[in-house]
């Protein structure tokens, strides 16, 4: 479970001393614009960031000597929050998803598993396939063996395979994972794709007799009386 916001906040206090807390005599300070100002006494330091209207923050504590920076820490702290908050949306929980097989699937069934399992590895998802073997079944591995070999070879354009066919039981294994590059090509691809198909050419249109030229309306006249 992920620690809420006010946890984190706290762990970012706990961390860091500022001010009065921090316990070195001398620091290497850092101003507000990020300049390097040298090694002061804590002393100096903790005047020049009063001054200013701002903290002094120890943000590299086992620096000798330490290393201080004058910021506004209210401020300093809500942007960590808020980058914590980012990762933690474009973050997303690694799933196992479960596709049961048969040895006697047939063809059109494979390639329904198949087309399941691509839209879970797209997604950033693993896909672990579970063949059953039941009753004298078991004397048929090779048959299983074939199938997941084959779903392996369909798929390896955006995935890779982490676990090789294995034995769990009456029940053989094969767990793919996304290829990452290759996710993201095939995404891009599938992105691309409706527009390439909504994009239609300029229908052609037929000349009709009426739009015939008046020069060649007259030849046709011509032709008659004669």
């Amino acid at each position: 479970m992920l620690p809420s916001t006010s946890e984190r906040s706290a762990a970012i206090r706990d961390r860091l001393r500022i001010n009065n807390r921090i316990r070195a005599r001398e620091v290497r300070l850092i101003d507000e614009n990020g300049a390097q100002v040298g090694v002061v006494s804590i002393r100096d330091a903790l005047g020049m960031a009063e001054e200013r209207g701002l903290d002094l923050v120890e943000v590299a504590p086992n620096a000798i000597p330490p290393v201080c920076r004058i910021l506004d820490y209210g401020k300093f702290r809500y942007e960590q929050s808020k980058k914590e908050r980012e990762a933690r949306k474009n973050q997303k929980q690694v799933e196992i998803k479960q596709i049961r097989l048969e040895p006697k699937t047939d063809d059109h069934d494979l390639d329904v598993k198949a087309r399941q399992a691509r839209r879970f590895l797209i997604d950033g998802d693993k896909v672990k396939f579970n063949l059953r073997f039941r009753g004298r079944e078991i004397f048929h591995q090779d048959i299983g063996l074939r199938m997941l070999e084959q779903m392996a070879e369909e798929l390896r354009d955006i995935a890779i395979v982490e676990q090789r066919p294995l034995m769990e039981g009456r029940v053989l294994t094969l767990l793919l994972a996304p290829n990452q590059k290759a996710k993201a090509q095939a995404q891009r691809e599938r992105q691309q794709q409706p527009a390439r198909s909504t994009a239609q050419p300029a229908p052609q249109v037929a000349e009709s007799p009426s739009d015939a030229a008046p020069d060649d309306q007259a030849d046709e006249e011509d032709d008659i009386h004669a």
